[in-house]
């Protein structure tokens, strides 16, 4: 019979990470002349306040237009009607000791209905800020290459 094997312990492998989706929007709404996006507020681990598009998991049955359309309007009070597809973002995070991979689908809105709203528990702030300010307001360059593509998409139309 073989010797038995002994187990060295090694580096430990690295897992795959989970992936989720989600979807979201920068839904827009034109006052006065001046066209603004709502966007959430949420507090990052250091007590800052993070400002990015409203965005959540898609659910079971759903589909990403559904999911974007839903999330929007959870985290702002904001109806929106899809107008066009903005593109994706891909991000890897750890939570709860796992490591995540998430793909978030993003849309252009127009707002159709709604009051501004922080009522959602995941929200700390919800604001309407004007276009020419997003680059500089939100968190994430991902969401800010989305903006730049929204503008151009809105100045072809115009």
């Amino acid at each position: 019979m073989p010797p038995a094997r002994r187990h060295v312990p090694g580096p430990a492998r690295p897992r795959r990470p989970a992936d989720e989706t989600s979807a979201g929007g920068l839904v827009i709404r034109t006052l006065d002349g001046t066209a603004s996006a709502a966007l959430i507020g949420r507090l990052a681990r250091r007590g800052r306040l993070g400002w990015s598009l409203p965005k959540g998991h898609v659910e079971a049955g759903e589909t990403h237009e559904e999911a974007a359309i839903r999330e929007v309007a959870e985290e702002t009070g904001i109806s929106g009607r899809i107008t066009a597809r903005l593109g994706s973002v891909d991000y890897t995070f750890v939570a709860e000791g796992r490591r995540i991979h998430k793909r978030v689908h993003h849309y252009l809105m127009v707002a159709v209905s709604g009051e501004l709203s922080d009522a959602d528990i995941e929200v700390t702030e919800v604001a309407w800020v004007p276009l020419t300010d997003l680059t500089t307001r939100l968190a994430y360059a991902g969401e800010r290459r989305l903006v730049r593509r929204a503008v151009e998409l809105l100045a072809d139309t115009a």
